[in-house]
């Protein structure tokens, strides 16, 4: 039983990270363009957009997947893979249809696997793995698994090909064009092709074969009255920025500026290069790239972050307030970009920016409560006022975000501790205690498990 759950996990493994094992890419204008584009398709699967979310990770892979909840997991390397918005509509879709089915919750009880479009799983099948991996083969076609292997895939395929159909439901009902999702799939077997993936039965594979899947879609998917429907072209003009912007953050400097060379001056090019030479140590050609941008629209908000972060980082805050000020009212405090003004109003030391940053700052954990850096800039605010017991409480937020649960415990206890009674700080703090207390408890557990 031990050998069958051991090829089982290994299998899952191949095709499922879960979002906390990558880190999450967060970001105020690509969030907004996330939501944006996927709130119909939400909407036409019944979701309320309130309580659905899509998560970029920092991921090269082409994958998609959902992990129980109402979110979506996207890596960094299907944006850069795409070539519209409509292709991430299509992937989306699909992932809304693991969704609605349940398929997490169905899929394995203490497995807890992510289910989604990935080249990856493309590789689990039988076939793949003797062409290419030997002793990985031979364990997963081992006597003991074989069995219990084919059933779960046999499951897995069922599932993929009841999300592709409800996927393809809610593009039709939210008047979205299924072109994106038969593009994307055409990528993918594209890829198969590449990687000489046998292409003769989907037996061993977690997914149908691709080309089962183009087929048996694209009849449906054509007789929907969106089929011919354009690609929206605010979104994609959106998508190229954001797509240039996270090429330039994620991406190797030298392949992004042999991609958007010098000669390029359009929106997405400047962009690209901005995070390229920024991140790499060229603060004054990264300045110039953001400069190019705030002149060609000098009152967008994200041109205007972006100006301000390099400000900030090249060791001008001074200069940042400005262009950071704006770019938050602008943004009617979006979170993110509220955050990092409050970090620039810190960063000059001048104690007469202290109160604005404070204001700033609990405005935006008070909208985002989800952001460890916000955090981090108020407890610095706490400390510089003498205020040891908020000091605490936020470095126990910041804590139980990034789970280092031994020092939130720590930090909630102090917050306790030095608190007032019976105020909504102190109260919290007694969340955070408790949450912390039983992850310790249950680490604690899983350790005297492992040992014996």
């Amino acid at each position: 039983m031990k050998r069958i759950l051991a090829g089982l996990a290994t299998a899952l493994l191949v095709c499922a990270q879960p979002a906390a094992a990558q880190s999450i890419l967060r970001d105020a204008e690509t969030e907004s363009l996330l939501a944006d584009m996927a709130r119909p398709i939400a909407v036409a699967a019944g979701l309320d957009p309130k309580n659905f979310t899509v998560v970029l990770l920092n991921d090269p892979s082409v994958n998609a997947f959902v992990a129980g909840g109402q979110a979506v997991y996207v890596h960094s390397g299907l944006i850069d893979e795409a070539d519209n918005i409509n292709e991430v509509q299509g992937v989306v879709a699909h992932e809304i249809g693991h969704i609605i089915g349940g398929h997490v919750a169905l899929a394995g009880r203490g497995a807890a696997p992510a289910t989604g479009i990935s080249i990856l799983s493309l590789l689990l099948g039988v076939a793949a793995v003797a062409a290419g991996a030997g002793e990985a083969g031979a364990g997963i076609l081992a006597a003991g698994q074989q069995a219990a292997l084919g059933n779960y895939l046999a499951f897995s395929r069922t599932q993929e090909t009841s999300a592709d159909a409800a996927g393809a439901r809610y593009l039709g009902a939210a008047g979205v064009s299924g072109q994106g999702m038969l593009s994307f799939f055409k990528k993918l077997q594209n890829m198969e092709y590449r990687l000489a993936i046998p292409q003769e039965s989907s037996y061993n594979r977690t997914h149908p074969l691709t080309g089962e899947r183009i087929s048996a879609l694209t009849a449906d998917l054509q007789a929907q009255p969106g089929w011919a429907k354009p690609v929206d072209a605010g979104l994609q003009e959106r998508f190229l920025r954001v797509q240039a912007k996270l090429r330039g953050y994620v991406n190797d400097s030298k392949e992004t500026l042999r991609r958007y060379p010098p000669s390029d001056h359009s929106i997405a090019a400047h962009y690209a290069r901005a995070y390229a030479y920024h991140l790499t140590g060229y603060p004054e050609q990264a300045q110039q790239e953001a400069e190019a941008l705030v002149k060609a629209k000098p009152h967008d908000p994200y041109f205007l972050e972006l100006e301000g972060q390099i400000l900030l980082e090249s060791g001008k805050p001074q200069q940042a307030l400005a262009p950071l000020r704006e770019a938050t009212e602008r943004t009617n405090n979006q979170p993110l970009i509220a955050a990092t003004f409050g970090h620039a109003l810190i960063a000059t030391e001048d104690t007469a920016h202290l109160a604005e940053a404070e204001q700033v700052l609990r405005q935006a954990v008070g909208r985002d409560r989800e952001n460890p850096f916000a955090w981090t800039q108020l407890a610095t605010i706490y400390e510089r006022k003498g205020d040891q017991p908020r000091v605490a409480l936020a470095m126990a937020e910041r804590a139980s975000l990034i789970g280092e649960w031994q020092m939130a415990l720590a930090s909630a206890r102090a917050a306790v501790a030095g608190l007032p009674e019976g105020t909504p700080e102190r109260l919290r703090a007694q969340d955070i205690q408790m949450i912390a207390q039983n992850e310790a408890d249950e680490r604690k557990r899983r350790r005297r498990l492992t040992d014996r």
